[in-house]
């Protein structure tokens, strides 16, 4: 009996070397897939064909024969879904839908037509409610300084008495450059200087300035007293005797057509190497 197991024993043993030589072969070279099914077919035939002619407790002997045929089965089962995976195609990506396309060329049209609006809308505020425009000199002083950036206003304007415009010479004394002055008397009104006291007089009456640098002492060319004629304004620059205005034949009064519009506020103040920028004045210009 104790022969009869050994040398079913050996047999199985013979038979997992057998099958692990087999097996080493075959994922050196490669084989395809049908291989494993005809060592599925001859393992079930060897174990329906073997007799084991020996008591439960021996089965102790065999149970590492079986593991050996286990693993063989493993294996084979491993290298065959490397070989089915390595043949197959990768997927291609689906295209894109009509759908999505439609959506992606609507979200373009949309950030567009937003662009296009944004430059429309830009150019109508500068061109016709404001723009900006920069302060040069020190004639404005002590409201508007060298460098400010001012925002300036054409859009339904008709110019009064202390507003601030900008305008056009009708001569080349300033070589085109706009200036920056101050409305002191418009059409109808007279306009006389006492240039000892240093008061301006409009109608008579001494006129309130409480935004001048320092009174008006400086002549220039000034013979009074005017009375301005229908479209046209009487300027002066709030740093009364530093300042070119309609008291200097240069500029002389002002034509109304010649008028770019009216100093809203100061955008920016200006600064250079003698001041620092003050930001507290940031806002309307008086």
């Amino acid at each position: 009996m104790d022969r009869g197991v050994k040398l079913e024993t050996n047999r199985h043993y013979n038979i997992g070397i057998d099958f692990k030589s087999h097996r080493d072969h075959t994922s050196d070279s490669r084989a395809p897939v049908t291989q494993k099914m005809d060592l599925d077919e001859d393992i079930s035939a060897i174990i329906d064909s073997a007799v084991i002619d020996t008591d439960i407790s021996d089965y102790s002997d065999l149970l590492s024969d079986t593991d050996i045929i286990k693993g063989i089965d493993d294996d084979l089962d491993v290298f065959a879904d490397i070989d089915v995976k390595a043949g197959e195609p990768e997927a291609e990506a689906e295209p894109e839908s009509e759908s999505e396309q439609n959506k992606t060329r609507m979200e373009l049209y949309d950030w567009l037509q937003c662009i296009v609006s944004a430059i429309i809308c830009g150019i109508f505020i500068f061109v016709f409610v404001g723009r900006t425009i920069g302060v040069d000199g020190s004639s404005m002083m002590k409201t508007l300084h060298n460098n400010d950036r001012v925002i300036m206003s054409n859009l339904f304007y008709t110019p009064k008495q202390d507003d601030i415009i900008v305008f056009q010479t009708s001569t080349d004394s300033f070589g085109g450059t706009p200036l920056v002055k101050r409305v002191i008397a418009v059409a109808g009104q007279t306009i006389d200087i006492d240039f000892q006291s240093g008061d301006v007089y409009v109608n008579g009456v001494v006129k309130y300035e409480p935004y001048i640098n320092e009174p008006t002492h400086s002549r220039i060319n000034f013979v009074g007293p005017i009375t301005v004629p229908e479209g046209y304004v009487f300027v002066m620059g709030d740093n009364r005797n530093h300042s070119s205005d309609s008291r200097d034949a240069r500029v002389g009064l002002v034509d109304t057509r010649y008028i770019l519009g009216r100093v809203l506020l100061v955008a920016i103040p200006g600064a250079d190497e003698e001041s620092p920028r003050d930001w507290s004045r940031f806002g309307a210009a008086h």
